[in-house]
């Protein structure tokens, strides 16, 4: 009894490693280059939605940024030092209100999208702490330029790389939504449930 038993288990233990490896086994590179094509599928697919039903396009575009971003890095990243005096239902707010914001930059950039390559550069860190954050960069090519883009992934509780920074042609948008955060603090005396009343 004793031996089935601990032949049962083992058949269990081996049936879950594959669920419990299965978030390890992806690069961040790969993460990236899966959520970014899934992203461009989805807005492909959704484009017609953009003038009948624009609801439903953003909506669309959410559901596959969902996969890669995470929401609330992404609102600690620019709320940077004010981070911390931020109680957890301040962030999960803003990390809404980006989530809006940051669908409708995305949603409304990408529906010009027309195939155009796409090619994924090597990470920026492969010698650097494995769970350390990891800078993915590609670029969007067609016509006369090309546009770059870089991701800066992390591994989250879950070992899931996830997206929380974006810096798009040079310009990094955590660093630009920072300065407006910052200059709203100053304006509503720090007072972070004001400044997220006034984000636009």
């Amino acid at each position: 009894m004793k031996s089935l038993n601990k032949y049962l288990v083992t058949l269990v233990l081996v049936g879950m490693l594959p669920a419990l490896s299965y978030a390890q086994q992806y690069t961040a590179v790969e993460t990236a280059k899966t959520g970014v094509e899934s992203l461009l599928a989805t807005v492909q697919e959704s484009r017609t939605l953009f003038l009948s039903d624009r609801d439903a396009y953003f909506s669309a575009v959410e559901g596959a940024l969902t996969s890669i971003v995470d929401f609330t890095a992404v609102a600690e990243v620019v709320m940077n030092r004010f981070a911390a005096s931020a109680s957890d239902a301040q962030k999960q707010r803003f990390a809404d209100i980006l989530k809006n914001t940051l669908t409708r930059f995305y949603g409304a950039s990408l529906v010009a999208y027309e195939g155009q390559e796409l090619v994924f550069l090597p990470a920026s860190n492969t010698d650097a702490d494995p769970r350390g954050d990891t800078v993915v960069g590609m670029e969007l090519r067609g016509g006369d330029s090309n546009l770059r883009l870089q991701y800066q992934m992390f591994l989250n509780e879950n070992d899931e790389w996830k997206l929380k920074n974006l810096s798009l042609a040079g310009i990094n948008l955590g660093r630009q939504y920072f300065t407006q955060f910052s200059a709203l603090m100053g304006q509503n005396d720090n007072d972070i449930d004001a400044v997220l009343d006034n984000w636009k």
